[in-house]
């Protein structure tokens, strides 16, 4: 498994949202900040069994960071503090109670097909940006 020292963002390769969330964050990171690893990858599911957690279980974006797993709410504030322009200011967010975030979070998650749609293959990357994904 490749090893990487960038924080390392673990999403679900076919949803709509999931997808549309990792073209943002690739066009608001302009420094290259973030890696990218679609959790029913190989690679993805063994960072899961390592780290205790499961995207489908869970319904979230794992965030791999300075050796601390995020997760739901948590995983997003993350990755908008690191996020350039005003996202970065998203990290507000934080501050609200962790429990109110994850509840409309978890909304989100568990209706993210429903709502945005699924495909029946992960993600391909293009050239430009395939070497943030792992």
């Amino acid at each position: 498994m490749e090893k990487t020292d960038q924080p390392l963002i673990i999403f679900d390769g076919v949803c709509n949202l999931c997808e549309y969330s990792v073209k943002f964050i690739v066009k608001n990171d302009r420094q290259a900040r973030f890696k990218f690893v679609s959790a029913q990858s190989d690679i993805g599911k063994e960072l899961q069994r390592l780290h205790g957690v499961d995207t489908f279980k869970d319904g979230s974006v794992i965030l791999l960071k300075n050796d601390q797993v995020y997760v739901k709410s948590d995983a997003a504030v993350e990755i908008a503090k690191d996020l350039d322009g005003l996202w970065r200011f998203l990290y507000v967010f934080k501050f609200i109670p962790k429990p109110v975030r994850d509840l409309v979070y978890s909304i989100i998650s568990k209706n993210r097909y429903r709502w945005f749609g699924r495909k029946n293959q992960c993600l391909l990357p293009d050239k430009n940006i395939k070497d943030r994904f792992l």
